[in-house]
């Protein structure tokens, strides 16, 4: 099972700059993509489906704004929009498919970068959001969780961690909260295979265009996955190079026997 991960910036805007085109090349046989800022009316999904993969959408009630979608060669045995939690399906947060015992969830977490009342809707959000995974883990006890989680975890995740203590998406607070769901028997697939890796980031502020190219960037999009499935991770890796947003894709192979 391959699975790319990738926020988008807005799949239109992608799709302009080269997005499916490479997935024409087979990069996975999932792709799970954030911030699609679309629906699927207005994407080109003929053009995606063409590829062999089938689409499912989840966008917020907002336009231009949010949004998940999954695309998958694999057929799911089930769909599921949203967590049923008011706000964050509101905001088209969070997409879920299922293929036999294995639940792949794929979530856009908040940003609290323009204010207050957004950090403490992230606070919230993440409580929320942790209570809805500990109450499927219950019944789907092997989960991957894709997406961009808006946190950089560690030090080694972030290229100024001293210039950025202050900064959301390195707060102690959400570092914390992530550090915590990790102990909890989750596994970061790509630090489980890179533990020493530094640099690999995943995103990279737009307001100065030279960051990327000076690879100062923050290491905040994730695919996770419970315990149970720690022994099928064959590989995981960052796509720097594909660029086709702030942000770039991420990888994981499992491989079952």
């Amino acid at each position: 099972m391959r699975i790319i991960s990738y926020n988008v910036n807005g799949v239109r805007a992608a799709t302009k700059k080269g997005l499916i085109d490479w997935l024409a090349t087979d990069p996975a046989d999932i792709v799970c993509l954030q911030e699609t800022k679309a629906t699927k009316d207005d994407a080109d999904v003929k053009a995606i489906e063409a590829l062999g993969y089938e689409t499912f959408w989840f966008s917020a009630q907002k336009k231009g704004y949010s949004g998940v979608a999954i695309f998958t060669k694999i057929v799911p045995s089930a769909i599921v929009y949203g967590n049923q939690i008011e706000q964050s399906d509101f905001e088209g947060r969070v997409i879920r498919a299922d293929f036999g015992e294995i639940t792949l969830i794929n979530a856009y977490f908040p940003s609290g970068t323009s204010g207050d009342e957004r950090q403490a809707y992230k606070y919230q959000w993440l409580n929320e959001f942790n209570e809805y995974l500990q109450k499927l883990r219950e019944t789907r006890p092997n989960i991957i969780l894709t997406g961009d989680y808006n946190i950089a975890n560690h030090p080694i995740d972030i290229h100024d961690p001293k210039g950025n203590k202050n900064s959301s998406g390195f707060l102690p607070e959400e570092r914390d909260w992530l550090s915590k769901f990790y102990e909890n028997a989750w596994v970061d697939t790509y630090r489980y295979l890179h533990p020493d890796t530094v640099g690999g980031y995943t995103w990279w502020s737009q307001r100065f265009p030279s960051v990327r190219l000076q690879n100062k960037g923050w290491r905040i999009d994730y695919i996770s996955v419970t315990e149970t499935l720690k022994a099928n991770i064959k590989e995981a890796s960052i796509y720097p190079e594909v660029k086709h947003s702030d942000h770039c894709p991420i990888y994981l192979e499992l491989e079952f026997s």
